[in-house]
């Protein structure tokens, strides 16, 4: 009606457009993956790998670090952590842009119904990073984002649909309840 028509001028006057989220596929050869065991969040030495160790190359693999330890220019080095597998392809999809939680809820409804049919893979995750500077804090605490910004959840979801849910939050922020 007459609101819609008034704040379409609006955004139009000041040059305001709708952008849509940008959608990046690629695909990863022979990485190494850890192993895991959806019951075993500590991990067990030379079976699985904790959710710690798998946060950490989660995040090597999403910044494209390379896994492979060699050192050369640089002091340190990363390795998947054991015991892994080396997975022929792995399937990385990056939407990036303003996501509304009900487009992350059918995301993660959809990657479930992954494993309907028989698939090879044992685990999948959703990754979803805030922006440093967002407004969205838990409980009653402004969000830090002057004094570090991290802001991410993680969900890894099993073949049998365990999932373990891992969250990142500033230093100067409240955890989510």
């Amino acid at each position: 009606g007459a609101e819609g028509s008034t704040l379409m001028s609006y955004f139009s006057k000041n040059q305001i457009q709708a952008l849509k989220p940008k959608i990046t596929f690629s695909t990863l050869r022979d990485l190494q993956c850890p192993v895991l065991q959806s019951n075993d969040l500590q991990g067990k030495p030379e079976e699985s790998c904790s959710t710690e160790e798998l946060f950490e190359w989660l995040g090597a693999v999403l910044n494209q670090v390379s896994l492979d330890n060699k050192s050369s220019s640089f002091l340190s080095t990363y390795s998947c952590p054991e015991p892994s597998t080396v997975v022929e392809k792995a399937f990385l999809c990056t939407i990036t842009g303003f996501i509304i939680p009900e487009k992350i809820i059918q995301l993660l409804e959809q990657l479930c119904c992954y494993f309907g049919e028989p698939k090879l893979a044992y685990w999948l995750t959703l990754t979803v990073h805030g922006f440093a500077d967002s407004p969205v804090s838990w409980r009653e605490s402004e969000h830090g984002f002057h004094k570090g910004g991290e802001n991410l959840y993680n969900f890894v979801i099993f073949r049998n649909l365990d999932y373990w849910l891992q969250m990142a939050v500033g230093a100067h922020d409240d955890c989510p309840p």
